[in-house]
């Protein structure tokens, strides 16, 4: 089996894993610390997440490079590219040092409306332990990348998973044990160092890369950053995203709306996840098909069909939560969170274009053009993060995530213009593909989803029986109607080793 897609069957299991550990978790961890320490912790997790972005796009530009020089038989050039790399990464981990202190240094200040007296200990040592985190996890994080750049995607995700397996049993004990949420950031930061030595170790002895200074290449360092900028553009749009309205209902209302916030993006993003798990394993192939010349139309098929696949598997999720999500959310952490379901539908609309035409900013990377699109993403998501700010003083999380969304829509109109008219990718003929027997077979089983939804009761048996019938049906449907011939080679060839281990 090719790398790709064992990489991409362990994005499905780390997310499948992540998705069904973190429903479980999650509400043992609201009763556990309660909403309003649970809202801190996730407030706080905020926060340091903008520190994050000093790591200014330089993971990406990790694989980007070396999957550049690996293609180009460069072995002198890599060596060069990752030792000028760590010495910026050193520069950046001080930067993180001083960013942090100087924000612990006025945190009293910022937090002094919302934040009780015992709520702004807890959050001041969290902050302190994340920003430590983070010194250490930025740089080893570029460990990744190289494993990426080779198309190794096995272990780095397979050493993940354990990770995540690892963690989610020990927050139990902890929590069980009287631990509370700076615990559980200690546990956390442990971790990460682990993981972070262990590819390490996987990157110089598996691999044998080696990382050598030939010369400080100013030059070299200048391409870096001209290509990581845009990456770095992006991460603080990803802040504004998931991050900023997190940290806007902290400052203008109080941790137990944060908390109610902070599940229904967490659910959003789980969403996500499921078409990011296809398109990030393809950047080294777009890289490729960049260096080789591919014409646009080579690259639109190519956008087409991972889009399908991405767009078959996120209408299952989306007419799945639109009809059920409610019930969902109500059983699993409470009536008082019915608000995280409206967040959550919202960001899920929001967030379905985007995510099927994944492969569209993998060939923007490739190429080098993410200047426009990390501009017009930052403008507009500022000014819906404004206009959801204004919105919170009087609907809260809701009012805030309608902000973000207003602006998040706008632009990706304007990208697909940009897509068309100067990446010369075939939109139109995208979406006519992309929707193409699959819009009808979903608004069809949107209408009998509708109708399963009418069977009465509201208990765990009830919601699990009306999702079982949901899935059934749209599966039959979509292969039935909805997917091309290939597309069910595809899904053959997925299914009937699993059916026959299963028999065996």
């Amino acid at each position: 089996m090719s790398q790709l897609k064992k990489g991409a069957i362990l994005n499905y299991t780390t997310i499948i894993l992540t998705n069904v550990v973190g429903l479980l978790l999650t509400p043992f961890i609201i009763r556990q610390l309660g909403d309003s320490e649970f809202g801190l912790y996730t407030m706080i997790g905020s926060f340091v997440g903008y520190i994050a972005v000093l790591d200014f796009g330089l993971s990406d530009a990790v694989v980007r490079f070396v999957a550049k020089y690996r293609a180009e038989k460069d072995k002198k050039g890599e060596e060069n590219f990752l030792a000028n790399t760590m010495l910026i990464y050193l520069v950046i981990s001080t930067l993180v040092v001083i960013v942090g202190t100087v924000f612990y240094l006025n945190m009293d200040s910022v937090f002094q409306n919302s934040l009780t007296a015992n709520e702004l200990v807890q959050a001041k040592i969290m902050f302190a332990i994340l920003v430590f985190n983070l010194a250490i996890s930025l740089p080893a994080g570029s460990f990744t990348g190289i494993c990426f750049g080779y198309e190794q995607f096995a272990f780095p995700k397979s050493a993940k998973i354990i990770r995540y397996i690892s963690r989610s049993v020990l927050v139990v004990a902890l929590l069980l044990l009287g631990g509370k949420a700076i615990a559980m950031v200690i546990l956390d930061t442990v971790l990460n160092i682990i993981l972070d030595a262990v590819l390490i170790w996987y990157v110089f002895k598996r691999l044998g890369v080696k990382i050598k200074l030939h010369q400080y290449n100013f030059k070299l360092v200048k391409n870096i950053f001209s290509y990581s900028l845009w990456i770095f553009v992006f991460v603080i749009v990803s802040q504004f995203q998931w991050k900023v309205g997190q940290m806007v209902l902290g400052v203008v209302a109080n941790t137990t709306v944060v908390a109610v916030f902070a599940v229904g993006v967490m659910l959003g993003t789980y969403y996500g996840a499921f078409s990011t798990a296809i398109s990030e394993v393809f950047l080294p192939r777009a890289t490729q098909m960049t260096v080789a010349n591919a014409t646009p139309e080579e690259l639109t098929n190519m956008m087409i069909r991972i889009g399908r696949i991405s767009f078959i598997t996120l209408m299952l999720v989306l007419g799945g939560f639109v009809l059920y999500g409610s019930q969902f959310v109500s059983l699993w952490v409470g009536d008082n969170y019915h608000d995280a379901w409206i967040i959550a539908s919202l960001i899920m609309l929001a967030y379905t274009v985007p995510l099927v035409q994944g492969f569209a900013n993998s060939i923007l990377q490739a190429k080098n053009k993410l200047a426009f699109k990390a501009l017009s993403y930052l403008l507009f998501l500022i000014l819906g993060t404004a206009f959801g700010a204004f919105l919170a003083k009087d609907y809260g999380g809701v009012g805030m995530i309608v902000g973000t969304v207003t602006g998040w829509v706008i632009v990706q109109n304007i990208m697909n213009v940009y897509y068309y008219k100067v990446i010369k990718l075939n939109i139109i003929r995208f979406f006519r593909e992309l929707l193409n027997k699959t819009l009808f077979v979903f608004i069809l089983t949107l209408a009998i989803g509708y109708a399963i939804n009418l069977i009465p009761g509201h208990g765990w048996l009830n919601l699990i029986a009306k999702i079982v019938l949901y899935v059934g049906v749209y599966i039959v449907l979509m292969y039935k109607f909805g997917i091309v011939e290939n597309e069910k080679e595809l899904f053959r060839a997925s299914l009937f080793p699993i059916l026959k281990r299963i028999k065996a």
